[in-house]
């Protein structure tokens, strides 16, 4: 009995570490993406074509899944849909993925990473507008919400502004200084309009968690939907990268780089990722999904010191321990809007129950009745009458 009740215990522990966990993975899945693709990118690949290629990918491995296994609880194809699909395909694999590397190009490595930071903010902002969230500056809650967000895109700053003196945590890596150069003259290069398509891309992909929000009321089968914005994606992406990419030399792909960056991405950072948010996103809402972005440039400084040998400074790391503060307090919140809101499901449950009458009272208290009209001047038949005509 013990056992069991240990088991469902770590059972239910579980359940509630699922979205923090699922959150989590994805942030190391979106570090290895930055990787891949920085590696794919300098050796030319046109990011217009790796768009393209990386949601093919990922229609073609999730699509058959989301037939089969979602069959019975896929509900019918409405015009709404179809037009929100169109959105979400347009949000994030077309504007906010091509965006995005449009301005690593224009500006610097450093500066776009901590630029995705302000994503948690710029989606709790939309999500107030929008009535996803909300905010009462009484409760602690909702004022922990608000202060790490404020937190977090500190953080980001103190990592983008201040570089400081160079921490040594692994080793010493000579094309580092070569690395630090490129982006030097990147700073100087298109800086403003690089920012612009930067803040276009993060309020593209905020947009995409709302709309993701809304889409999956009135279409709940996230396999599905992931599915269908990936080959909406490929669809759009390719109008997009044709118009760019004129050459035919640039959509060549063979086993490389290239193939493994449209591979990784289109499965892990497409389709796992897009149903793991809307999952995440039906159960804990869209500012949980992306309170979560800041890890990724963590782990993607540290994977880049260990695998291509790049040098952390100072103000990385103070940045890193400011927006993990600013991280926990935003969960915190969450957590307490969760908190909140299971009392108050279990409140109405309770109101719209049944009273329950104990048939033992009850026997005692008709008894008592009868014991009562026994002693006065009543007759029993004249009570058990006036009984009846109240009942």
């Amino acid at each position: 009995m013990g056992d069991q009740t240990s088991w469902k215990m770590m059972s239910i522990a579980f359940n509630k570490m699922k979205p923090y966990l699922a959150m989590i993975s994805l942030q190391f899945g979106y570090a290895g993406m930055f990787i891949i693709t920085m590696v794919c990118l300098k050796r030319g690949f046109s990011h217009w074509v790796l768009v393209v290629y990386r949601h093919a990918v990922a229609t073609l491995v999730f699509a058959p899944f989301a037939f089969f296994l979602e069959r019975k609880i896929r509900p019918k194809m409405t015009l709404s849909v179809f037009l929100k699909i169109m959105l979400l395909a347009f949000l994030e694999p077309v504007l906010d993925q091509n965006l995005y590397y449009v301005g690593l190009k224009s500006t610097s490595a450093t500066f776009a990473s901590a630029m995705v930071n302000v994503l948690p903010a710029i989606t709790f902002i939309m999500a107030i507008i929008f009535r996803l969230e909300k905010v009462n500056p009484k409760q602690i809650h909702s004022l922990a919400k608000i202060i790490g967000t404020v937190i977090t895109v500190s953080g980001a700053m103190v990592m983008t502004l201040y570089k400081g003196p160079i921490v040594d945590i692994l080793w010493y890596s000579e094309g580092g200084s070569h690395h630090r150069a490129a982006n030097g003259a990147a700073e100087h290069e298109h800086w403003v309009s690089g920012t612009i398509m930067l803040i276009a891309c993060i309020v593209g992909w905020s947009a995409f968690f709302i709309v993701q929000n809304k889409t999956l009321m009135e279409y709940p089968a996230e396999l599905s939907l992931t599915s269908l914005v990936c080959f909406m994606g490929t669809v759009e992406g390719g109008v997009v990268a044709l118009v760019m990419e004129r050459h035919t030399s640039a959509w060549a792909i063979g086993f490389d780089s290239r193939l493994l960056a449209a591979v990784y991405s289109g499965i892990v950072c497409s389709g796992i990722a897009y149903y793991m948010q809307s999952v995440v996103t039906q159960v804990r809402g869209p500012v949980f999904v992306t309170a979560f972005s800041p890890l990724s440039m963590i782990i993607t400084a540290v994977l880049g010191a260990i695998i291509l040998a790049e040098q952390v400074h100072l103000g990385s790391i103070i940045g890193a321990i400011i927006i993990v503060f600013g991280l926990y307090s935003v969960v915190w919140g969450k957590s307490k809007d969760k908190t909140t809101s299971d009392k108050l499901s279990y409140a109405e449950g309770k109101a719209q129950e049944l009273p329950v009458v104990d048939i033992k009272t009850s026997v005692n208290v008709d008894n008592d009745n009868i014991e009562t009209a026994g002693k006065s001047h009543i007759p029993q038949d004249q009570f058990f009458t006036a009984r009846a005509m109240k009942t």
